[in-house]
């Protein structure tokens, strides 16, 4: 069984929990409180293959300004006419323009069970991808937390929970979803989260369950 690094822990969980914040709307508070870089010392030490998407994503967002990525932000994820890459996972995985399907609820009861409660101010369904990306990071937290208290049980517990989370609905859609940012994303920004994000969440889904 290999030894759990807890430092890589961390730092799978500051990226993710930054990663969620990226998918909200754009704002000057990203360069001004050096999420970039927080986001590439993470991502380094998490594994080298998410270093390039990491290391220009600051440089992307202060090239393209703010009124550029706001747009393309509303573009890619808001409409209000064609919305190029909905940010909703039962989209991808129930067909069409499905919201609030049998996969939200599904993905709400995992929420349940993981004791994760979502903010009032939230106004998107449970399966936006930064509500999903936010509830990865808490099991990841919780990992870490489990880890550096002893505790074997929990820390087995929680690890099967974000197994079972990734397999039946995040890592299914992400996929698609990042595609589809790539594809109709007009500043380099957004398409260099799209592709951080894939890469992070299938690194989570292969981390697997044994701890």
């Amino acid at each position: 069984m290999p030894q759990y690094d807890i430092d890589r822990g961390i730092a799978r969980e500051n990226l993710c929990r930054l990663l969620a914040a990226c998918y909200y709307e754009p704002g000057p508070e990203f360069a001004e409180e050096k999420v970039f870089d927080s986001m590439l010392e993470a991502a380094k030490r998490v594994h080298r293959r998410l270093a390039p998407y990491a290391q220009n994503l600051g440089a992307d967002f202060s090239a393209e300004g703010h009124d550029a990525l706001l747009l393309d932000y509303t573009r890619l994820f808001l409409g209000p006419n064609h919305i190029a890459a909905k940010p909703y996972g039962s989209v991808w995985l129930e067909g069409g323009n499905t919201v609030m399907g049998e996969s939200t609820m599904a993905v709400q009861r995992l929420y349940e069970e993981g004791g994760f409660d979502m903010n009032e101010e939230f106004r998107e369904v449970p399966d936006h991808i930064a509500a999903e990306l936010e509830f990865l990071y808490l099991l990841i937290f919780r990992e870490n937390e489990a880890q550096r208290d002893g505790q074997a049980d929990a820390l087995k517990a929680v690890a099967e929970l974000r197994k079972r989370f990734l397999d039946q609905h995040l890592a299914r859609w992400v996929g698609p979803f990042t595609a589809a940012v790539k594809a109709g994303a007009q500043c380099g920004y957004y398409r260099r989260l799209a592709e951080l994000t894939n890469e992070f969440v299938s690194l989570e889904a292969g981390e697997g369950a044994a701890v």
